[in-house]
């Protein structure tokens, strides 16, 4: 290929429009655009996608599809790791980004081009989980960054398309709004101070939906494959049928803050049903299902996965480690787990599992037992707490 071509990462939003203008027409860049599919688009949207492109005039456009790929390899372990960002966000597009920039990676390469662009800012994490990834697959690429570099406002990128000749209706630019398998993200002026909720009308679905609907979740060895009636041949149709069924309540939304990898504090909001209901739905059935060990390895071993991921270092071989161990902790995470939708909110009514340690069989708790004697917990607690007994009565601190 000729030296000024490039592959740009493209989704048809405002920061990518201006990269193809810019990049084609004040740098002399050949563009081959190409987006990346990690379930976020339906057929209309990406076909819209490309006619963007098209009009925009780049060389040749690509579309990708990374659906499948991208649950098995990111979001599978993000279930089975119960992963929540400060307790609260599914890494809806922390977790998508290292997938999308791998396929990237991969589609240059095999183009022969010897410079990447994106579309990223200087103020967040998506330009370093690019550009890790980039340099790692193609250490000699050049990777071009129009609106870091150009260190744009939303309004300045507006006002260059326009005088290029681009007068699409950029009424709905105000916010940043990137949708995925994993949930959708989204930024506006509210997210930029540490005080501020997004409006009602800046969330992708709008609550709709406002009697209360009973909910089943069919999971096995920890994936989602039902939901009430219905089984799934892939868990991602399954989470994807789940966005659509709960999202109408308003279920999955909030305002994550977090640190970003450049060390600055940042604020997003995100809209993520599915991956809120899979996850807490997910939890519900191990707290059941696993040994207090297993839940508390798991803990520690996913806090670090989770953040790992979020800081863009995916290709880390510890990553692997880590994904082995929890994959062998799902063997029995089999079961049924029953919710209630309402508005803004779900409550877990519980959950039924043939691998169920809470079985009657051994005993309720807070009533009886049927495995022990009281003679036999005497015995227990005696020798169980007998080192502190030691302690405190030879040092007489008591």
């Amino acid at each position: 290929m000729e030296n000024k071509s490039v592959v740009l990462a493209f989704s048809g939003g405002l920061d990518t429009s201006f990269c193809v203008k810019y990049l084609a027409e004040e740098k002399g860049y050949t563009v081959h655009a190409v987006l990346v599919n990690t379930g976020g688009f339906d057929a209309e949207e990406i076909k819209s996608i490309e006619e963007k492109a098209k009009a925009l005039g780049v060389a040749s456009y690509k579309t990708l599809d990374e659906t499948a790929d991208y649950y098995s390899k990111v979001v599978k372990y993000l279930v089975f790791g119960n992963v929540l960002k400060n307790g609260a966000y599914p890494l809806s597009v922390s977790a998508e980004r290292v997938s999308q920039a791998v396929a990237i990676a991969k589609y240059a390469k095999a183009l022969g081009v010897n410079a990447i662009a994106h579309g990223s800012t200087g103020a967040g994490n998506d330009q370093v989980r690019f550009d890790m990834i980039f340099q790692t697959f193609m250490p000699n690429v050049e990777i071009i960054t129009p609106i870091r570099d150009l260190k744009l406002s939303r309004q300045e990128e507006i006002d260059f398309l326009k005088d290029k000749g681009i007068e699409w209706d950029f009424s709905k630019a105000e916010y940043s709004i990137n949708k995925g398998l994993w949930g959708t993200s989204v930024g506006g002026k509210e997210t930029l101070t540490s005080n501020g909720q997004l409006p009602e009308a800046a969330w992708p679905t709008q609550v709709t939906k406002t009697n209360a609907e009973e909910l089943t979740l069919h999971f096995e060895q920890g994936e989602l494959k039902g939901i009430n009636d219905q089984v799934f041949e892939q868990p991602y149709e399954a989470i994807q049928a789940l966005e659509k069924l709960a999202a109408p309540f308003g279920i999955g939304r909030d305002i994550h803050v977090g640190d970003t990898i450049i060390g600055i504090k940042g604020r997003v909001g995100f809209e993520a049903a599915a991956a809120i209901l899979t996850i807490k739905g997910h939890q519900a059935l191990e707290k059941h299902v696993l040994s207090k060990w297993q839940i508390y390895w798991k803990d520690q071993v996913s806090s670090f996965y989770g953040n790992w991921l979020h800081e863009g270092q995916y290709l880390d071989p510890v990553m692997r480690d880590m994904e082995a161990m929890l994959d062998s902790t799902q063997q029995y995470v089999t079961g049924k787990v029953f919710i209630t939708l309402l508005p803004y909110r779900f409550q877990i009514n519980g959950i039924e599992s043939e691998h169920d340690l809470m079985s009657a069989k051994f005993g309720h708790y807070g009533e009886m037992n049927n495995t022990w004697t009281g003679e036999d917990v005497r015995g227990f607690a005696k020798i169980f707490g007998n080192q502190n007994a030691i302690y405190h009565q030879l040092n007489d601190t008591l």
